[in-house]
């Protein structure tokens, strides 16, 4: 037969160091916890149920009372200061605080995914929105490689080159650097003007004017360039890029959650011409390093042409994304790629709930 326990009731106070003025003034707080009176004793057979842990060290003092009734339960009252917030233990969360980052192949063929991409890109923003009430977001987007418009172009200007090339138009030295943000696509199947960025930055902020239609400018990155989705992706979360004087300054907060999508039609394949230097584990340790070592503060959705749901031995994006415990990989080639944003949208949510933003 199981025991029967009496009821008991603890009462943790602190002592203040002087005399309290009066007793309807005390700066203390009080938590009420509620402990079943068989949470201190054995469950049936072969089970134990671990007793509240009484011995911690504290300068407070722990007395009995009486209560006004046998409630069968145990009551833990903790009395603590004002300035000692218990909380609810729940983390922060994001609270909508959201840096999205897409990295966009421009090999060649990619034309038709970057269309794909814009035309999901309106429905995912709105969607996001929808579920946090305080939405703030930064955008960028980076291309895969380093170089800037189109060489051929570049040599013949103003004959032999794709209608609209900006013959006139000098780049600048961020626009030839690996992982800055994309602000002036040129080049075969790109937007070939500038994108209207507000506050003359290379990525955008919460109120951007014409958001849906400057991400369409800056996504639109066109099909004449390399694949380098690993190596532009740690380059555009580098501290040197984002630090003060670097080209994204300020883009990677500490207290955001970070949305990485990568796409691209190739594989980003070791010693290959249009493969990134490093490894899917030198990549994803280089984002764990921009996150302050938080790999769950991150959501990766690759779009890739991909064996889902396993890797291809030469898809290294895939195995990074593998690594990731909030990622999704997904397959380029299907004709709406809304159904893929859908499910990002939804490991967001969950990411975000669970973020604890360094102190």
């Amino acid at each position: 037969m199981r025991p029967q326990i009496p009821p008991l009731i603890l009462i943790l106070g602190l002592t203040p160091a002087c005399p309290l003025p009066n007793a309807g003034s005390s700066p203390f707080t009080t938590t009420v916890v509620m402990l079943s009176s068989a949470e201190s004793t054995s469950d049936g057979p072969g089970t134990t149920i671990d007793e509240p842990d009484t011995s911690t060290s504290t300068t407070a003092e722990l007395s009995t009372g009486a209560t006004s009734g046998d409630t069968g339960a145990t009551t833990l009252i903790l009395d603590v200061g004002a300035d000692h917030d218990l909380g609810d233990g729940k983390p922060v969360g994001c609270k909508g605080k959201i840096d999205f980052l897409f990295v966009i192949s421009r090999s060649a063929g990619m034309e038709g995914f970057q269309t794909q991409l814009r035309d999901a890109f309106p429905k995912f923003i709105d969607t996001i929105e929808a579920k946090f009430a305080d939405f703030n977001y930064h955008i960028m987007v980076v291309d895969g490689d380093s170089t800037w418009g189109l060489a051929s172009c570049d040599a013949q200007c103003p004959t032999q080159c794709v209608p609209g090339y900006p013959c006139d138009y000098t780049p600048t030295y961020c626009d030839t650097k690996l992982g800055a943000g994309t602000v002036y696509p040129a080049g075969d199947d790109a937007a070939n003007k500038p994108c209207k960025i507000d506050g003359e930055r290379r990525y955008m902020m919460t109120g951007q004017t014409d958001l849906k239609e400057t991400f369409a400018c800056a996504a639109q990155v066109g099909s004449s360039g390399r694949a380098w989705i690993g190596e532009a992706m740690t380059a555009a979360l580098h501290s040197n890029t984002n630090d003060p004087g670097g080209c994204n300054p300020d883009f990677l907060r500490e207290d955001a959650l970070l949305m990485v999508t990568l796409i691209s039609n190739t594989y980003d394949q070791e010693g290959k011409p249009n493969g990134s230097t490093g490894t899917p584990e030198t990549w994803a340790a280089a984002v764990r390093k921009a996150k302050g070592d938080d790999l769950r503060s991150v959501v990766m959705l690759n779009i890739g042409d991909t064996m889902v749901p396993g890797c291809h031995n030469e898809d290294r994006v895939c195995q990074m994304v593998k690594l990731f415990p909030f990622g999704l990989t997904k397959e380029i080639w299907e004709d709406n790629y809304g159904p893929y944003f859908d499910e990002a949208t939804d490991l967001v949510e969950t990411a975000c709930a669970d973020f604890v933003p360094p102190l």
